[in-house]
């Protein structure tokens, strides 16, 4: 959110709905201190929202509409779809978006369909009692899935999700879509909040509570708390918030008031497990560096260690002259016997842009959809490995296996690192 700094910070502005004769109250005014003048109502039809500056400011725009949507689907039961592998970024932002809609007794319900394996992740879910839950596509057969009215996706437009396509078949409408990644897609939705200049989606929540969404109360342990998930959120995807952007710094400057740096210090403190640290070794151990490009493989990886990945490459990035690192691994799911290529890149160089970057190396599937794609500083792709998954009992077959992978995601890297070198070198 632009402001400008002549303001001074003591004015203040709100959110609120005015009364509508044939609608029952919802909610009443929040008011919420920072720093935009007061400016005279502007109504709509049936909602009006008071705000400071609207012509220049999307944010107020965008919680107006979001309000709007909040009032059209009032007394709903949804569910919010995070990325396979949430971060705090997704984590807190689902949260937040719980706390906004039970205003209008909307029920929501957070759900992932992978796992929580980074250990700032757990430690985040465990003393926050943050309220995500794990449903497995095979989970979902099991649900009545009649009794949802919407679904709505926070820090993802669907592509790293194996529930969405299961929701569309069952006919369950999308709501919303909030994010800060690059469009992926064309999104039909009620509500679409997609700005991929921003740092991270729990900027645009705190905006929200800004505007007057919803009026944090210190006093309130669950507003705490979340706040506490935002601040961690915004830290970690502005990679401690050395590249955050003035708004960035506005979000984390209002959440200051109310977050819990105790607690944040705890979730910080989670030690890597055993299993994270083998996994930086092999990519310390395995990596190639080009064009101050560290590339490195580290073969297979159970389900649950997924997250090791993108923590071996924000190790490597860290090495001397080596702007960029991109690590992946070939992630078994024993139980579901499935496998699929997971990478992460991790980038210092601000002219590399890891969206464009990751979709044109590896490209989109028959349908269109793209193999990975990513924000300022970072991004991931997932590749599944369909008929090749599985039948790793042969030690032999599967190094094989690992061999044609790594050899294939190394040509398609270095094909734009070093696009006049043979990436495959023989023996």
């Amino acid at each position: 959110m632009q402001l400008n700094h002549s303001l001074k910070q003591s004015e203040s502005f709100s959110l609120t709905k005015e009364p509508n004769p044939e609608e029952p109250e919802v909610d009443k005014e929040a008011e919420v201190t920072i720093t935009k003048p007061s400016l005279p109502a502007s109504t709509g039809e049936g909602v009006g929202i008071y705000i400071g500056q609207r012509n220049n400011s999307l944010a107020f725009q965008k919680s107006e509409e979001l309000q709007k949507t909040l009032l059209l689907h009032r007394h709903e039961r949804q569910l919010i779809i995070l990325q396979d592998f949430p971060d705090p970024d997704a984590l807190s932002c689902a949260w937040t978006y719980q706390l906004i809609a039970q205003q209008y007794d909307i029920k929501c319900e957070i759900i992932y369909a992978g796992t929580l394996s980074h250990q700032e992740n757990i430690a985040l879910v465990k003393l926050t009692g943050l309220p995500a839950q794990r449903w497995t596509p095979q989970t979902l057969k099991s649900k009545d899935l009649s009794c949802y009215q919407g679904m709505v996706l926070i820090d993802n437009q669907g592509t790293t999700s194996q529930l969405l396509s299961a929701l569309q078949q069952a006919g369950i409408p999308l709501v919303a879509v909030i994010d800060h990644h690059s469009l992926q897609s064309d999104l039909k939705a009620d509500f679409v909040d997609v700005r991929p200049y921003v740092r991270a989606t729990a900027t645009i929540f705190t905006q929200y509570l800004q505007t007057g969404l919803l009026g944090l109360d210190s006093s309130i342990g669950q507003h705490v708390k979340c706040a506490t998930a935002l601040m961690h959120g915004l830290r970690s995807d502005t990679n401690r918030l050395m590249q955050a952007q003035e708004e960035d710094f506005m979000a984390a400057a209002y959440l200051s008031r109310f977050y819990d740096a105790q607690l944040l210090n705890a979730i910080l403190q989670a030690n890597r497990s055993k299993r994270v640290m083998d996994v930086i070794e092999r990519s310390l151990k395995n990596r190639i560096v080009q064009n101050n490009f560290s590339i490195a493989g580290v073969g297979y990886l159970r389900y649950d260690d997924r997250d090791a990945i993108p923590q071996a490459a924000d190790f490597l990035v860290t090495e001397e002259n080596v702007h960029t690192a991109v690590v992946y691994g070939i992630v078994h799911d024993e139980d579901d016997e499935l496998e699929v290529v997971i990478g992460s890149l991790r980038t210092t160089k601000l002219t590399l842009d890891p969206d464009e970057f990751i979709k044109e190396a590896f490209g989109q599937d028959s349908t269109g959809r793209f193999f990975g794609g990513g924000r300022t500083g970072a991004g991931g792709f997932e590749i599944p490995m369909g008929f090749l998954s599985g039948s790793n009992e042969n030690s032999a077959y599967a190094r094989m296996k690992w061999e044609v992978f790594d050899a294939q995601i190394k040509q398609k890297l270095l094909r734009l690192v070093n696009p006049k070198d043979n990436p495959i070198q023989s023996e």
